[in-house]
């Protein structure tokens, strides 16, 4: 079973989101993610721990943080 995972992250433009879209579509055990620019909100859904994810995002050097489930 799945978790859906909120995290903020702080995009300001496409290039941001873009980079995120990458390390996620890079990580294996990821089902599928949605990246919303304009709240600076990531949802993703996934089997993997949220601080493997977090630890993910943040390698885009992206001040993340973990909101909870969504």
């Amino acid at each position: 079973m799945s978790n859906r995972y909120e995290f903020n992250v702080e995009m300001t433009c496409g290039g941001c989101s873009g980079a995120v879209e990458r390390v996620l579509n890079k990580k294996e055990g990821i089902a599928k993610f949605e990246v919303d620019l304009e709240k600076k909100k990531v949802f993703v859904e996934t089997d993997l721990s949220s601080d493997e994810v977090l630890e993910v995002i943040k390698k885009t050097g992206k001040a993340t943080t973990y909101v909870g489930t969504a």
